[in-house]
């Protein structure tokens, strides 16, 4: 439950359209409701701004479902991770409204209308086109927590000028997401060109001495660029996340 739900809530209660006893009806499951194989935080919301989300590998679809249905039933807006093209086909069989990244393995369920809470524009990044799907996931997460997101992919190192072509682009954004495999350089061109936050994601692409991600980690863990954080390997989520707290700020 976010805080535009619970205004609306008393503001109802205060106008007589919605008794005492069906306010506590729909407030008794805060902070928490325990079905036995999860404990939602109905109170993340309104302590964080966004409602818990759920990472759906490892999880069942019955699972998902019961999850979900708890979350819309409080008014709460539902982002699933990680979820497989599968898993996500028998989601929106039950949730035919939801939208389904197959891109990102996200899918997103409104039930209240986001509002825009970001004071500017994240721009999120990748250096081929392989990352993607990483800076896919970084993309939707950000855009569910109310920001302005554009996206600027396959502009790799290898090529620098294409980085180059979208440098006004760059300057105009209040924080920019870079997702990048192989040596992870990117970031650091990035982090050279301008004055804003980069949140660097190294990515699990790459040949074999890239020991799935690690070798990009280490890079960019060493960038000589100031002011570029780094997440983990093919953590998209949390840099969209991140990024989204930044631009909120």
């Amino acid at each position: 439950m976010d805080p535009t739900v619970l205004k609306n809530l008393l503001e109802r209660v205060g106008k007589g359209d919605l008794s005492v006893e069906a306010c506590l009806e729909r407030l008794k499951n805060l902070p928490f409701e325990d079905l036995g194989f999860a404990c939602i935080d109905h109170h993340r919301g309104l302590r964080r701004g966004v409602p818990e989300v759920i990472f759906g590998a490892g999880k069942t679809v019955p699972d998902i479902v019961e999850i979900v249905e708890r979350m819309a039933a409080q008014g709460e807006n539902v982002l699933v991770t990680r979820l497989s093209g599968e898993k996500a086909g028998e989601l929106k069989a039950r949730f035919p409204e939801a939208e389904y990244s197959e891109r990102a393995g996200a899918l997103t369920l409104i039930s209240a209308p986001l509002e825009e809470s970001g004071k500017g524009t994240i721009v999120v990044m990748c250096a081929g086109t392989s990352d993607i799907p990483v800076a896919e996931e970084a993309a939707v997460t950000a855009r569910f927590m109310g920001n302005r997101v554009e996206t600027v992919y396959d502009v790799g190192v290898s090529g620098l000028h294409r980085v180059l072509a979208h440098k006004e682009r760059l300057w105009r954004a209040s924080v920019i997401v870079v997702a990048a495999g192989m040596e992870g350089a990117l970031p650091s061109v990035v982090g050279g060109l301008t004055d804003k936050p980069v949140i660097a994601v190294p990515t699990s692409v790459g040949y074999g001495a890239s020991f799935g991600g690690i070798a990009a980690l280490l890079g960019m863990l060493n960038s000589c660029a100031a002011g570029v954080t780094v997440v983990n390997i093919d953590n998209g989520f949390g840099a969209g996340y991140a990024a989204a707290v930044i631009n909120r700020g």
